[in-house]
C-alpha cells in the first residue's frame, strides 16, 4: 500500500458536479485520480489504447488528428451493446491499472478516486474505503449537461438511463454531497468531509 492507503471513491450521475467537487478537494490538498482523465489520455494522439481501438473498431474511429473519434464512438456504443462491451473490455483494464499506479504513487493522506460508474462496477467495495456520492436534482443534471455539451434532452436522458438510479447510488453512499445549491455551500460540505477524511486516514495508518 502507498502512504495514501485511504481511498475515497467519488461518484455521481452525469451533470451532478463530480469535477467541481474533485477540484475543491484538490484545492484543499487531496490527491485526485480521475478515471475520465485517464481514459482521455489513453485515447489522445499517441495514447496507449489507440492501436487496440484501430484493430478492434477500424481506422474510421480514429480522427484525422490521431485521437479516438469520440463522437463517432459514442454513437456506435449507444446503438450497439456488443461494441460497448468491446470498448469497455479494452479500456477498463488499462484505466484501472493506471489508476492503481497513480494511487500508489500519491503522497497525500488520502486519495479522491473519481469513478463515474463506481456503483455499476460491482466490485467497488474492494477498491475504496469510502463511497462519496455527489447528488443533484435530475432537472439540474440535465440542464448542466445540455449547457456544457449541447446534447438534446433526450440524449442526456438516454445517458442517465444507462447509469445507476439515483436511489441506488444514494443507498451505496457512505457520504453524500448535495450539489443542488451554491458553490459556497459545496465548498463548506467538501471542507467538512476533508477534515473527516484526514482523521480517518490518520486512524487507518496508526
Amino acid at each position: 500500500m502507498s502512504a495514501s492507503s485511504f481511498v475515497v471513491g467519488l461518484t455521481g450521475g452525469i451533470g451532478s458536479g463530480k469535477s467541481a467537487v474533485a477540484d475543491e478537494f484538490a484545492r484543499l490538498g487531496a490527491a485526485v485520480v480521475d478515471t475520465d482523465a485517464i481514459s482521455r489520455s489513453l485515447t489522445e494522439p499517441g495514447g496507449a489504447a489507440l492501436p487496440h481501438i484501430k484493430s478492434v473498431f477500424g481506422d474510421a474511429f480514429v480522427a484525422p488528428g490521431g485521437a479516438m473519434d469520440r463522437q463517432r464512438m459514442r454513437e456506435r456504443v449507444f446503438s450497439d451493446p456488443a461494441a460497448k462491451r468491446a470498448l469497455e473490455a479494452l479500456l477498463h483494464p488499462m484505466i484501472r491499472s493506471e489508476a492503481e499506479r497513480r494511487i500508489a504513487a500519491a503522497s497525500t493522506p488520502y486519495v479522491i478516486y473519481v469513478v463515474p460508474l463506481l456503483i455499476e462496477s460491482g466490485d467497488y467495495r474492494g477498491r475504496v474505503d469510502r463511497v462519496l456520492v455527489v447528488d443533484a436534482p435530475e432537472a439540474l443534471q440535465i440542464e448542466r449537461v445540455r449547457a456544457r455539451s449541447g446534447l438534446a434532452q433526450a440524449q442526456v436522458r438516454a445517458i442517465m438511463a444507462q447509469q445507476a438510479e439515483r436511489s441506488a447510488r444514494l443507498a451505496a453512499a457512505d457520504d453524500v454531497i448535495d450539489n443542488g445549491g451554491t458553490l459556497q455551500a459545496l465548498r463548506e460540505q467538501v471542507a467538512a468531509l476533508h477534515a473527516r477524511y484526514l482523521k480517518m486516514a490518520a486512524h487507518t495508518r496508526a
